[in-house]
């Protein structure tokens, strides 16, 4: 097949499952065409069936902000009409799904009277956030009705978009994903350890973009309380408007120099394989990627009991939920892990083995492989 993805290219969860589901495609032989502002950030090098398109926004003094949607929905065309794409699948339902319907029209309309269906693929905050703004609520449904297929990454969002929407389309579910070939346990972690920890110290990390939602100071308040008890440092990973709020709250409660803001990284996967439990007290997640990236390197999360991660997430079992809020708690959890070391390393393969069976991409990829068949033989 081949195959249009549109994604924010940022350092967000949708643009990264949306460029890893581009990358496995390719490696099993389909053509795939990225459509974007910018290159994807895990898009970094060459690889064969992958394929980018840049979108160009004009600006000139009449548009106070330029129309990104517009240009979009024409770049979605053109390249759909010179390499004789198949199907576009666009990630995050405002504006992708907008420019996909438009794309789709103006093929219709066009000499050739070209099929060009889409699929979208909802991710969360489109849908919690962005969607429920009155100026976005109507386009928002009408694109998604307008879809020829729909896919949500939990069946948390899938219920949520059906409610909140009260849309008739069947929404699939179908996981986010983890290469479970790449995001391994580091074998080599012992002497790796040493640039961030002591021996005697343990590591825990948090990924994300450092939005509110992420509640990043809740990491440094929970980091404050486990170090009390047990040595250890905190490795945090990403950027964002939170981190200047995170970095004085550390230097407030003097354990500024254990917290290593590492920035964004490229080879997130040889950061989280470091440590031995991965911090998430968001507010909402609709599913939990990093989670579940921790997971596969057999390390340990302690999350909240929101949205997708109970999905993901078999409490006490593969890691630990807790209410939004609840630091102690999930410093307890913490604590409690590091004194025991045998349910540590217990419930860090059974992390491991979950990601495998459940999540890994081997089993994922042919699903939407299989959805892709059936969206197009109901368009043909």
């Amino acid at each position: 097949m081949k195959i249009g993805i549109t994604c924010y290219p940022t350092y967000g969860g949708s643009g990264v499952v949306a460029t890893e589901l581009g990358l496995e495609l390719a490696q099993r032989g389909h053509e795939v065409h990225f459509i974007s502002y910018a290159q994807p950030i895990r898009l970094m090098t060459p690889q064969q069936n992958i394929h980018y398109h840049e979108v160009e926004v004009s600006r000139y003094p009449l548009f106070e902000y330029p129309p990104y949607d517009l240009a979009l929905a024409t770049r979605m065309a053109e390249v759909a009409e010179l390499y004789d794409l198949d199907l576009l699948h666009v990630h995050y339902a405002i504006p992708h799904s907008v420019s996909a319907l438009l794309a789709r029209q103006m093929l219709a309309a066009a000499p050739r009277k070209r099929k060009l269906p889409f699929v979208t693929t909802l991710h969360g905050t489109d849908i919690t956030l962005v969607g429920l703004d009155r100026s976005y609520l109507p386009i928002t449904r009408y694109s998604i009705e307008q879809s020829d297929g729909v896919t949500a990454i939990s069946k948390y969002l899938k219920e949520r978009t059906h409610s909140v929407f009260d849309i008739k389309n069947n929404i699939e579910v179908i996981y986010n994903f983890v290469n479970c070939d790449l995001y391994t346990p580091n074998l080599k972690a012992s002497e790796q350890r040493l640039e961030y920890a002591a021996p005697h110290e343990k590591i825990l990390v948090h990924l994300s973009n450092f939005r509110p939602v992420k509640r990043l100071t809740d990491v440094i308040e929970i980091f404050d309380l486990v170090r009390k008890e047990v040595p250890s440092k905190l490795m945090l990973i990403g950027d964002g408007p939170d981190r200047s709020q995170a970095e004085w709250l550390a230097v407030q409660k003097g354990i500024h120099d254990h917290v290593l803001f590492l920035g964004k990284q490229d080879r997130i996967r040889e950061k989280l394989a470091l440590a031995d439990i991965m911090l998430l007290p968001s507010e909402l997640e609709s599913f939990g990627l990093a989670a579940l990236e921790a997971m596969a390197c057999e390390v340990v999360p302690i999350a909240t009991r929101v949205g997708g991660l109970p999905e993901v997430i078999d409490h006490a079992r593969t890691g630990y939920l807790a209410q939004v809020g609840d630091v102690r708690a999930m410093a307890q959890y913490a604590i409690d892990l590091f004194k025991d070391p045998e349910l540590l390393h217990g419930m860090a393969t059974a992390a491991r083995e979950v990601a495998q069976t459940r999540f890994c991409s081997s089993k994922i990829i042919p699903q939407y492989e299989e959805f892709y068949r059936r969206v197009l033989e109901k368009a043909s």
